[in-house]
């Protein structure tokens, strides 16, 4: 009998590019949550999908020489292939270019265009394209977006308006009255005192500059811009429609959690709960904002070398042992931390030593005393009700847990109670039992109370581990599966026979493990061309640039190099006080006269080369003016030494 509805979502991922192992958490942990409610006997409906619009997207598509349809659905397709991958269990996997989708989105535009709260005017302030956002001067961080940290540019144009200052009032009041509608609690004063209490402005929701999007249609020239389109998701998968909405939405709305990053916190509690209140529609009950996955300290990034991808891991070491690893490494509250090193320790300490040893030698002692059978626990002891006791605390804390998002503590609750039974073990010795005839029936009782602990591992393990939970149970022989019957401890029924033992992890191995990573991420660089690769423009980081050395250095000197037709020996007065020699390959541009006296940029700290017999220490800088130009660039009215930043 169901215990009644509950609607999760996740965020829709953007189709800009492949997600990394860190965006694949949040589909973990939402199909985590789903499969327990399941388990629990609730009618859930789990969604999940893609944000496909945008100007990054039409930018993307361009530099790859295909229309944005054709972009966003190899994109679409790789995101909808992890989700597979990793055994996801969503309901419905909506893209925001189905038709039904864009339909709707258009129809909820001018409903709210028609009563006044969408309204046209112009915008102009300072636009972050990867972010899609407009900032003011006094919202950017170092002049760059509060955001990503890349920079804006001054846009201008003319927009339509959502009111949000109509509604700040009355969401400000919502939010404080209900006080899990944000969580955690820090997120929900973040968004309180640092964006909805000091005001907020109304916010652009069409835009003129680009065309990939839903057009507007009283108004063609006007794409609906992202946050409308995008945030519709969760009631358009439903059938939401302004004209009349299916019966799916009205048994599934309200959202019972929306799962999102915590980077995207305030477009959930601020424009979204605005646009439902504008709509005359619930809000959702809750929204959770998790922290991020961290490659180590950083966040990953293709420009720093550190992506994981959920797909290549899979590959190496199965789809469970990644999702265990997703979920045990994220804290509630605070960013986790993915390296290599953790993924192997979590791996052989875990799951092959505490649970896969648990189940290994509990099959093959049952097979080697009994011959398979399971015995009736007609002997026991008080030692045995410890482990009742802990198996039901167990249940508790995952309950507990999970239904506080507390994800990472709800796996390691389970595991704790494997430790217990391994604990349990150590303290009756099977083997010193099975060596006393006497001993029989205590033994028999020893093997049915740990293979009934495992039972409920089984049980309690599969929204987390589903294909290690049927793996379980399929050694065990068993069928007794259900949530309520961790109720009693006792269910296995006696003179079941289990089947092989067989190991559910082989330990890795470190070194064979990180040379096979190694050829992984060799093998993506050399595939991996971004967009500002295909422009000719390969992005560093401020960081990356900080190393370079850059100098004003005056020409004293300059010859020929006899064994080289192109190259000049440069000799360089860079302030030091000490003569810097240079080969630079102009002589087809320059002679030396041509040289001798200018002042010139120099990279005052490349690793010095030796090139046709002459120790080239530096490098002075040039401009590719066409295809057969090269022009030094001279500088004027600086001193030697001087260095450029």
């Amino acid at each position: 009998m169901s215990k009644g509805k509950f609607y999760i979502t996740t965020a829709i991922a953007y189709t800009s590019r492949k997600p990394h192992i860190g965006n694949s958490y949040e589909i973990v942990m939402t199909d985590a949550i789903a499969r327990y409610k399941r388990m629990q006997g609730y009618d859930v409906f789990f969604l999940t999908g893609t944000d496909e619009h945008g100007q990054k997207i039409e930018e993307y598509a361009k530099s790859a020489g295909i229309t944005p349809k054709q972009y966003v659905d190899v994109v679409a397709g790789e995101i909808k292939g992890i989700c597979d991958t990793l055994n996801t269990t969503y309901d419905k996997f909506i893209r925001t270019t189905d038709d039904y989708h864009e339909k709707a989105v258009q129809k909820i535009f001018k409903k709210l265009y028609d009563q006044g709260d969408i309204y046209k005017s112009e915008y102009e302030g300072l636009y972050c394209t990867p972010c899609e956002s407009f900032w003011t001067e006094s919202q950017l961080v170092d002049g760059k977006c509060p955001d990503c940290g890349r920079e804006v540019k001054k846009a201008k144009e003319e927009a339509y308006f959502l009111r949000l200052s109509k509604y700040q009032k009355q969401l400000e009041e919502y939010i404080e009255s209900n006080d899990n509608f944000i969580y955690p609690e820090s997120r929900k004063k973040e968004m309180l005192n640092n964006f909805i209490k000091p005001g907020l402005q109304d916010l652009c929701v069409s835009r003129t500059s680009f065309k990939w999007g839903i057009p507007v249609t009283f108004d063609e020239k006007h794409v609906i811009y992202v946050w409308i389109d995008a945030l519709s998701n969760y009631i358009t998968a439903l059938g939401y429609d302004p004209d009349g909405s299916d019966e799916k939405y009205k048994k599934y709305w309200p959202a019972d959690v929306h799962i999102i990053g915590k980077d995207i916190v305030r477009f959930h509690t601020i424009y979204w709960p605005i646009m439902l209140m504008a709509l005359g529609e619930p809000l959702p009950k809750q929204v959770y904002g998790h922290p991020w996955l961290l490659f180590g300290e950083d966040k990953m990034s293709k420009s720093r070398g550190n992506v994981i991808y959920a797909d290549d891991l899979a590959k190496l070491i199965g789809v469970d042992a990644v999702r265990y690893y997703l979920l045990s490494e994220m804290p509630h509250a605070n960013d986790g931390s993915i390296t290599y090193s953790t993924i192997i320790e979590r791996f052989n300490s875990d799951l092959a030593n505490t649970l896969g040893n648990l189940v290994n030698r509990t099959i093959a002692m049952t097979n080697k005393y009994f011959d398979g059978e399971v015995r009736e626990p007609n002997c026991p002891q008080e030692l045995d009700e410890e482990l009742k006791n802990a198996a039901y605390e167990a249940v508790k804390n995952l309950d507990r847990h999970i239904s506080t998002y507390h994800i990472a503590d709800a796996v390691e609750a389970v595991m704790n109670f494997a430790k217990r039974c391994n604990k349990y073990i150590d303290e009756t010795a099977p083997w010193a039992l099975a060596k006393d005839e006497n001993n029989k029936d205590r033994l028999g009782t020893v093997l049915y109370n740990l293979l009934e602990g495992i039972r409920y591992l089984a049980i309690l393990i599969s929204p987390f581990m589903p294909e290690t939970s049927d793996a379980i149970f399929a050694q065990m022989n068993c069928d007794i599966k259900d949530y309520d019957s961790l109720e009693t401890f006792g269910a296995l029924k006696a003179g079941t026979v289990v089947g092989k033992a067989v190991p559910l992890f082989v330990r890795i191995d470190a070194e064979k493990f990180m040379a096979e990573i190694d050829a992984k991420q060799k093998e993506a660089a050399a595939k991996e061309k971004t967009i500002e690769e295909v422009e000719g423009i390969a992005q560093i980081s401020i960081d990356d640039f900080a190393k370079v050395d850059l100098r004003v250095a005056q020409v004293m000197d300059c010859v020929a190099v006899k064994r080289a037709k192109k190259l000049l020996k440069l000799t360089l007065d860079d302030g030091t006080g000490k003569p810097r020699t240079v080969a630079s390959g102009i002589a087809k541009w320059y002679k030396p006269e041509d040289l001798i006296g200018k002042k010139v940029i120099v990279v005052s700290n490349l690793k010095p080369a030796v090139l046709c017999g002459v120790e080239s220490c530096g490098m002075i800088l040039a401009a590719d003016c066409s295809e057969d130009d090269v022009k030094v660039v001279f500088v004027e009215n600086m001193p030697n030494g001087a260095k450029i930043r």
